[in-house]
């Protein structure tokens, strides 16, 4: 008598929608370095791996909380933090000779303008050559904050109480939101500056 299973097992990580085993098949095939993505409630952190069949290998790492080392007062999970990351960890992986690498997000969804976009444009400006649709990037003045210094720029000016409300943590560092995309510039110049490697 012929007995079939009836249940084929789906392995634990893919239930928990953290791995996508034919992507992560075709990464070993191609011995490319790739990158990871992750966020929580608080901060945006980055890996860039080689990949390795007895498990993989970290070349360059970076965490928005890192920030704070250049002078960063802003928000840690935002878009402008997202960017100025990817920004730390390129130029880290650029230093241990890392000149292109892939993006892998595991089941997860590549989504035009999210922090994950920032990010990569981030690695990008860095130097390491990233394959991706440009036209899925976010804007300069997303990448900047520049959106973010106009809201505070109007709520500050039509509505002084929603203004401190929505920016009191902010204001708490003695960091006014108006002057994000100044702030912006300022860390990423500090950090071509400190990590020697010339802007483009």
């Amino acid at each position: 008598m012929n007995i079939q299973k009836s249940y084929i097992p789906i392995f634990r990580r893919r239930r928990e929608g953290k791995t996508d085993y034919k992507k992560r098949r075709l990464l070993l095939y191609g011995k490319k370095p790739f990158i990871t993505f992750h966020k929580s409630n608080y901060t945006i952190y980055c890996q860039i791996h080689k990949p390795e069949l007895k498990g993989d290998i970290v070349i360059a790492s970076a965490n928005s909380k890192e920030l704070t080392k250049y002078g960063w007062k802003g928000s840690r999970k935002n878009i402008p933090s997202a960017y100025l990351t990817g920004l730390l960890v390129g130029l880290r992986a650029l230093e241990k000779g890392v000149k292109s690498a892939v993006l892998y997000l595991g089941p997860r969804r590549f989504v035009k303008g999210s922090r994950v976009t920032a990010l990569v444009k981030g690695i990008i400006d860095a130097g390491v050559d990233v394959p991706v649709d440009p036209e899925l990037l976010p804007k300069e003045e997303y990448l900047s904050g520049k959106h973010i210094s106009e809201y505070a720029n109007m709520l500050l000016s039509s509505s002084p109480e929603e203004y401190k409300r929505r920016f009191s943590f902010l204001l708490s560092r003695r960091f006014k939101p108006e002057e994000y995309a100044k702030h912006t510039a300022l860390v990423k110049s500090k950090l071509f500056k400190e990590l020697k490697v010339k802007a483009k």
